[in-house]
């Protein structure tokens, strides 16, 4: 392994051991929280497109708003300003605390003030800084960065921030309980909240229409922190800023939901600052407040910070749309296993990191963990606004791949010395072609896995492409998916239906028996199929960020599979990634006539077995159980899509017996698990799914999955072999 990708895979390991069980127990619980949540409510979807139509119109409108938004701040006698960039609003941050002798200013979670560094800024100058976030402040007391954006010291055990207080206060008596060290931190910030002269917030959204800010919080130090001092300084990108009050509702019933599985937030506030009640003097709270010391100072301080710039790029403006619920990074498996000191850039961490990171802080940032994100999609499902973060994650991979990085270390990125700075890495190159291997590989076996198996070969693919040597090989079969079905005669007489099996590289190189097993279930219940030698979808050059790639295969597939639609054919499709292209990525690649026509006309295989059995078509035509145990996980994409229900309930009306996993995600994710220095956290994010399948329940069950990568992931999991569902069902040869 080269030293740069021993480097990344040492510093995963030590997030894993030394911080892995602490985020993985909360974001889980998170992420549970958030599917119990939502489904108190009446429409949820409706509810998303809604607060998506409210940001899309925000974003869109947002000069206007500003101005607006400035008029009105102004009316209410406050003042807004926006700053060009962290630099820019440092400096009016500082001047405000100058012109008011300020000694110390007291701030609630904000993670527009992390961007900035507005901390070191005021420091510089004297001023004594204090988070009033509980997480904030354990984490400032720590002198550690935030590894999560809701909650900054998730990576943390209660023994720790124990050990911490102790160690740093000398407590008259040791703190263990959580009581104990909430009650010492609230005692400690209460009195340095009375003892500040300035106050300052974030804001979740500040309405343009009466100038009013959201804070939503789970402590109640941020309300405070705006209204004891007399000075109030509210920090926030210019992306908060939304039309109007009424527009607050989708947020309010969806930020909590979403990132912490809370029905609602602990703390909402409404502020119209500068607030109406006065200042108390907590040396003499009894003495009368003249109408002077009632008078109050608010400045409103929006960033730019490259933000507008996004707002231009066509790319990465959805990222402007996030409210910072965290919900991709509760849901991301990766993240949950190493958490945002791994799974982050400067600022900003998670799924949505890389959009943030890559807008203001530069692609050099981004790159760092760009490729942490496996493009799973469980994302998409759970963010609030209907970001497509995967799609984001990968524009920005294809910028890095294209040399945008002004000063990227590119031996981080696998890069050997006769690569040019600025190129795809040979590592993504092969990944990203891998159909060429495979039809290599294919075309020269046995001999090929022989030599791909061997010790030397082993050591040179993981020296040069960074292919883990602890990884099993894929192994190419001589006779493909294609030539099988060229050989032999249709068995169908008096078609139902008719369809188009399409084959993905792996189903007609590699897991070939799958593909057999699809065309002789297919036949068995009346469809006449056909097996067309056509391109594989680009996901593979897609995850690799070699977006151009992709899009050429796209082109290539519907010209390959246009014709057969054209004749009314249905196109069944084994891998869910590559259905997941047909349905979702295509509609970036190709006219929209033709990506509806492809998308309403593809069906993953089970779906489409299970809708031949709810019209009609004999379940006695398929191979049927009497109570045979099956330990079912499906594929991320496939539940994405939706889908895996079809295959539980083909299953169980056959007779089976079925277990299926609640464990999202298998941890292989593609290309992903093969590279060195992500194989250790493939196979930690996959020992979830080992010791579910492990249990006295499930450990002589039968195990099927319905993904190339969970197949190959529960094979080195379990030592035991696992199977497609369609070859469970299809008739005997």
């Amino acid at each position: 392994m080269s030293k740069a990708r021993e480097a990344k895979a040492a510093k995963i390991r030590q997030l894993m051991e030394t911080e892995g069980d602490a985020v993985g127990t909360s974001t889980r619980g998170f992420n549970q929280g958030r599917y119990e949540s939502v489904q108190t409510l009446d429409d949820y979807e409706g509810l998303k497109a809604d607060a998506r139509e409210i940001k899309e119109d925000a974003i869109d409108r947002l000069p206007e708003l500003l101005d607006q938004l400035r008029d009105t701040i102004e009316e209410n006698g406050g003042t807004m300003y926006i700053a060009d960039d962290a630099a820019d609003a440092n400096r009016y941050i500082r001047e405000v605390c100058e012109d008011k002798d300020a000694e110390r200013v007291v701030k609630s979670k904000s993670m527009t003030s992390e961007e900035i560094e507005v901390n070191d800024e005021l420091e510089a100058a004297d001023v004594d800084v204090v988070e009033t976030d509980l997480g904030e402040w354990v984490l400032q007391v720590a002198d550690e960065a935030p590894s999560h954006i809701v909650a900054p010291a998730i990576h943390k055990s209660r023994e720790a921030i124990a050990d911490l207080f102790n160690e740093t206060f000398e407590p008259a008596e040791p703190l263990e309980t959580a009581e104990e060290l909430t009650m010492f931190a609230r005692e400690q910030l209460g009195e340095l909240i009375e003892g500040a002269d300035v106050g300052m917030t974030g804001a979740n959204f500040i309405t343009a229409d009466t100038g009013t800010m959201a804070l939503v919080t789970s402590e109640g130090n941020a309300r405070k922190t705006a209204v004891v001092p007399d000075t109030h300084v509210a920090v926030a990108g210019v992306e908060k800023v939304i039309p109007s009050v009424e527009d607050l509702q989708p947020f309010i019933e969806l930020i909590g939901k979403s990132g912490t599985g809370q029905n609602i937030t602990s703390y909402i506030s409404l502020l119209t600052p500068p607030v109406d009640s006065p200042t108390v003097d907590f040396d003499d709270p009894e003495t009368p407040i003249t109408e002077t010391e009632t008078d109050r100072d608010f400045h409103l301080v929006l960033i730019d910070n490259g933000r507008l710039d996004m707002r231009d790029d066509e790319q990465l403006r959805e990222t402007l749309y996030c409210i910072r619920c965290s919900a991709c990074s509760n849901v991301c498996a990766n993240f949950q296993h190493v958490g945002g000191h791994a799974f982050g850039g400067e600022t900003y961490s998670g799924g949505i990191g890389t959009g943030w990171e890559a807008g203001v802080e530069g692609l050099d940032s981004a790159a760092e963990f760009n490729d942490l994100c496996t493009g799973c999609s469980r994302c998409t499902t759970a963010c609030p606004v209907n970001i497509d973060i995967p799609w984001i994650n990968t524009v920005v991979r294809d910028r890095v791949n294209r040399g945008e990085v002004s000063e990227v270390d590119w031996l981080v990125e696998g890069l050997t010395p006769d690569e040019e700075p600025g190129g795809v890495s040979l590592q993504k190159r092969f990944f990203g072609n891998f159909e060429t291997a495979a039809k290599v590989g294919s075309l020269f076996a046995p001999v090929s896995n022989w030599v791909a198996q061997s010790s030397v070969s082993r050591d040179l693919l993981e020296r040069f492409l960074g292919i883990d040597a602890r990884r099993e090989l894929p192994s190419f079969q001589r006779e493909t998916l294609k030539d099988w079905f060229d050989a032999r005669d249709s068995r169908v007489q008096d078609a139902t239906r008719t369809a188009v099996l399409y084959p993905d590289v792996y189903t007609n190189h590699v897991q070939v028996e799958r593909g057999k097993a699809a065309v002789r279930a297919l036949e068995a219940l009346g469809v006449d199929v056909v097996v067309p030698d056509v391109r594989s979808s680009g996901r593979a050059p897609l995850s690799q960020g070699m977006i151009a790639t992709a899009e050429d295969h796209a082109h290539d597939v519907y010209a390959g599979l246009a014709e057969y639609i054209d004749e009314g054919r249905d196109i069944v499709v084994i891998e869910p990634s590559d259905l997941a292209m047909f349905d979702s990525e295509y509609e970036k690649f190709l006219p929209e006539k033709s990506f509806q026509r492809l998308s309403e006309s593809s069906y993953e295989v089970m779906e489409y077995v299970y809708g031949l059995l709810e019209n009609g078509a004999p379940a006695d035509a398929l191979q049927t159980a009497d109570g045979t145990e099956v330990a079912y996980h499906s594929h991320c994409q496939q539940r994405t899509l939706g889908l895996e229900g079809h295959t539980e309930a083909v299953l169980s009306d056959l007779g089976y017996d079925v277990a299926t996993s609640d464990v999202e995600c298998c941890g292989m994710a593609g290309s992903f698990g093969y590279k060195s220095e992500y194989y250790e956290l493939s196979m930690d994010v996959g020992s979830e799914l080992q010791g579910q399948f492990q249990t006295d329940e499930t450990r002589d069950r039968t195990v099927v999955a319905s993904g190339t990568s969970c197949l190959e992931q529960l094979d080195s999991l379990l030592r035991r072999p696992s199977r497609h569902p369609v070859e469970l069902v299809a008739p005997r040869r």
